[in-house]
């Protein structure tokens, strides 16, 4: 594990940094928009999978986060997806990763507060089913401290935190240093990283909307600008796999671990308050896919959930496992079943 390194010369004058980035993102929503032409229908070499905290469905609908609107008008997309009841953070996450409900990966309510002393997730996540039954890599970038337990160091896994207790990492610095990170992976060199080129799958975690929502309140003006913050830096991850020439081959996912409080302060009619509780988040998540052998303008009508999200990259990327989790393929959203490209390695394991 390691943390985000931040260049200081890029990260002066937040305030006008994010209106250039803002003013950025929205005048590149005509590469997003014209994506059909780019995206092919072969299948998924690399997947990116966004996973964010705190907003709401109707936030996205509503334009406050254009690029993430974007890609779910032009791919598919079910806004009424669910995560594990109560949403807590780390408990959603690890369903997320292992494809299982709480009681069988058995990351409860006390994994949210952080002990150092406690041990690793014992239940194997996407990550290791990756890399058994394709040889796939991941880069993980997390921004909550929390979640670093629920990611082994692996020499398939490269994982960097870079969470709360540094108030310099935001989702602006977050996609500077994903992109230095890729071309860096990317490049003859390597400079270190467990990785040798760009990863096949690509998890980003991007909680400020949550962070904010909770000190500021809902309604704060704060709140809006965190969206703004997040949606600029989907626009930027976008635009680095299109300059590192695998945008046509990749797939992004974007879905949440929980969308906020339940009722928001003008929906309830009271002023806005800020620290609300966990057990008043919202289990109702968005789920987007865009890319890559993902059909275009396309609801999803079968029910979904957070756990599903496992089992789709491994099928959108050819890989079969066979495992006892609780994840199912949404397979409505390819346009073609994905060619099997399991190991033999994988196959072995069945044997025995």
């Amino acid at each position: 594990m390691s943390t985000f390194r931040v260049t200081r010369s890029r990260h002066r004058g937040g305030n006008l940094f994010r209106r250039f980035l803002m003013a950025c993102s929205l005048a590149s929503l005509a590469l997003i928009g014209g994506t059909p032409s780019i995206v092919s229908a072969s299948q998924a070499e690399h997947i990116i999978l966004i996973v964010l905290e705190g907003i709401k469905s109707s936030s996205i609908q509503g334009g406050a986060t254009p690029t993430l609107a974007q890609l779910a008008q032009d791919g598919v997309v079910t806004w009424s997806a669910q995560s594990i009841t109560p949403p807590l953070t780390v408990s959603a996450m690890a369903s997320l990763l292992t494809g299982l409900q709480v009681d069988k990966h058995r990351v409860t309510a006390e994994w949210e507060t952080y002990d150092f002393a406690r041990a690793f997730m014992r239940s194997p996540t996407v990550f290791d089913y990756m890399d058994l039954a394709g040889g796939k890599d991941t880069g993980v970038f997390l921004m909550d401290e929390r979640l670093y337990q629920l990611v082994r160091p692996e020499i398939y896994v490269d994982s960097q935190v870079c969470g709360y207790t540094k108030p310099q990492c935001t989702p602006e610095t977050a996609s500077v240093y994903i992109r230095d990170f890729l071309e860096k992976v990317a490049s003859e060199k390597g400079y270190g990283f467990r990785l040798f080129g760009v990863p096949n799958l690509l998890l980003v975690h991007l909680p400020t909307a949550a962070k904010v929502g909770q000190k500021y309140g809902w309604d704060s003006a704060k709140y809006s600008a965190a969206l703004t913050s997040i949606d600029t830096a989907v626009n930027q991850l976008i635009q680095t796999y299109k300059e590192l020439e695998v945008l046509d081959k990749t797939m992004v996912i974007v879905t949440g671990l929980h969308s906020g409080p339940i009722h928001t302060p003008s929906e309830n009619g009271t002023k806005a308050s800020a620290g609300s509780t966990t057990s008043e988040l919202d289990a109702t998540i968005p789920w987007i896919a865009w890319g890559a052998n993902i059909k275009k303008n396309h609801p999803i009508a079968q029910s979904v959930s957070l756990l599903d999200t496992g089992a789709t990259i491994m099928y959108a990327l050819g890989l079969k496992t066979h495992t006892e989790w609780d994840s199912h393929v949404i397979g409505e959203i390819f346009q073609a079943a994905p060619e099997r490209r399991t190991t033999d390695n994988e196959e072995l394991q069945k044997l025995h």
